[in-house]
């Protein structure tokens, strides 16, 4: 299962760009994205999914 982003609470603040492992987010049109066949919930590198971890919006990277 991988995460997604739920783009009407996301503040667009790009913290979770920058620690996705495996640059599974990124900008599309106007709003941030996690490709759902790359995200990997940071298995094998963190304990935690660092999405969810440093987005400043309680439940706006989920699971999917």
């Amino acid at each position: 299962m991988a995460f997604q982003i739920i783009t009407s609470r996301c503040t667009q603040c790009f913290a979770c760009e920058f620690e996705c492992p495996v640059t599974a987010i990124r900008f599309k049109g106007e709003n941030y994205v996690i490709g759902p066949k790359k995200c990997i919930e940071c298995e094998g590198y963190f304990e935690t999914q660092q999405c969810a971890a440093v987005c400043p919006v309680p439940k706006t990277c989920v699971p999917a």
